[in-house]
Formats: C-alpha cells, structure tokens, sequence
C-alpha cells in the first residue's frame, strides 16, 4: 500500500474541490455548509454522489475548524492520508495460510481506527475492511494513530458490508466471528480456519444486518464496573487469542 502525493488533509473553496473530485483521487468525505447559500454546491453535491463519496452537512464554524480558512465557500473535501488496497489482492498476498481479516462495522473514531489496524498488523491479520459510509477512513488522524501499521497492513474500503462478507464466504471459506457482548467466551472459541473478525461501533456494536451475517458471536468477561471496552482493545485481545492458537501455544 502506497503513500499518495502530498496533499493537505482538506481542501477548502468550490473550485478546488470540483478538481479533486475530478482527478479521480481518494476522498473520503464533502462537507457542505447547510442553509440558503447551498444551491451553487449542487454541481459539487452531484459529483460526490456519481462517484459514491458521502456527501455530510457542516456549519460554517465546523468547515473553518476543519480547512483552518475562513475562505472556504461553503465546502470542503477530506482527502485520503493513503490509498486504499483491493480485496482481491490482499487475499492473494495472503499466501497459503489461513486468511485473517478485520471488518471495521461503523467505527468512526479515526483513532479507533488506527488502534485496530496497528494492533492488527502486529497481531499477523492480513488486512482490515471497512464501509465507505459511516466508517472513520485512513485520515491522517487514523494513519497517525496506526503508528506506521498503515504502511504494511492493506485497508480495503468496500460499498457494502455484507456483500463482501458474502463474497468472502463463498470465494474463500471465511467464518465470521462477531465481537458482541452475549456471545461464547473467547478463550472457548476455536478460530481454525480463515477467520473475519468482526469488530462493532464504539456506541452501537456491530449493527443488526451484519451480526445476522456472521456465524458466530465472541465476548469478552466484563468483571469490574463498566459494561464494554473500546472496540480496538475488545479486537486486540481477540486477535491475540487467534494469533495463540495459530501458533499452537497452549493456554494455562
């Protein structure tokens, strides 16, 4: 996975933005100023969609915190820290072992996001999958918080969900094991085989559509006072119990 060109984080201003959607780089989101003053965005609004980028409302306050100008006409686009992989090639890089993937279900805390891709990579999964929509994407803020993860481990971004979970079942044999508070006790699960874990929101968990997508629901002992963990520590302590097992090293 290779570092894109160097660009700001944003880009501020119409015509500045109508380039980049023109240039065919990756955009993560547009951010368009709500109110009177939206007509002119249309053309913008239009482009964003044809080409599948979200399209989120902002006030003038949250677009001037965003772009660091006042000049920024109403709208502003996110543009990628890094590219993205195709599925098809993490799978083939995978080699012959089993496949081992982490599906991201709306997680939209960017530093969520990159806690889960460095533990991840360190855990020995083969890449990380994420939604185009109501998914934090590889920012810089999510690239920073991967601490260099992002440049070994490959982020796939797919339209839809279940569908690519449903193409990694048929193509490839994975089982799915959803991360969920009233699940089997992780350390009694057997992770033999390709493997996706599926790790949920921060607020919601994983989302009623794709938990009925899964084969299998793994939770995690809460002993103290709090109900759940952050969802990158609840996928790093999964995804050592997978890495045990594949190395064939007994628990106590």
């Amino acid at each position: 996975m290779n570092e894109t060109n160097e660009a700001p984080a944003a880009v501020a201003g119409r015509n500045p933005v109508l380039e980049l959607l023109r240039s065919g780089r990756t955009v993560e989101c547009v951010y368009v100023q709500s109110g009177p003053g939206r007509g002119p965005l249309g053309r913008i609004v239009a482009m964003a969609k044809d080409r599948g980028i979200p399209v989120k409302d902002a006030t003038a306050q949250k677009l001037q915190a965003l772009t660091g100008v006042d000049s920024h006409q109403g709208v502003a686009a996110v543009v990628a820290a890094w590219d993205y992989a195709a599925l098809e090639d993490v799978v083939a890089a995978a080699g012959d072992g089993p496949l081992l993937l982490v599906l991201c279900d709306g997680i939209e805390d960017p530093h969520n996001l990159g806690a889960i891709i460095r533990t991840a990579e360190a855990a020995g999964a083969h890449g990380v999958i994420i939604p185009k929509r109501h998914s934090a994407g590889l920012t810089a803020a999510a690239v920073k918080a991967a601490a260099g993860a992002a440049a070994h481990l490959p982020v796939v971004r797919v339209p839809n969900l279940t569908a690519c979970m449903e193409e990694l079942r048929k193509d490839h044999g994975m089982w799915f094991y959803c991360a969920d508070m009233d699940g089997a006790p992780w350390c009694q699960t057997d992770f033999a085989g390709p493997v996706g874990l599926v790790v949920g929101s921060e607020g919601f968990g994983v989302s009623r559509l794709v938990r009925e997508h899964c084969d299998f629901v793994v939770s995690l002992p809460m002993l103290g006072q709090v109900g759940s963990l952050n969802a990158s520590v609840a996928a790093g302590v999964i995804l050592y119990e997978i890495a045990r097992q594949r190395q064939g090293i007994k628990a106590k």
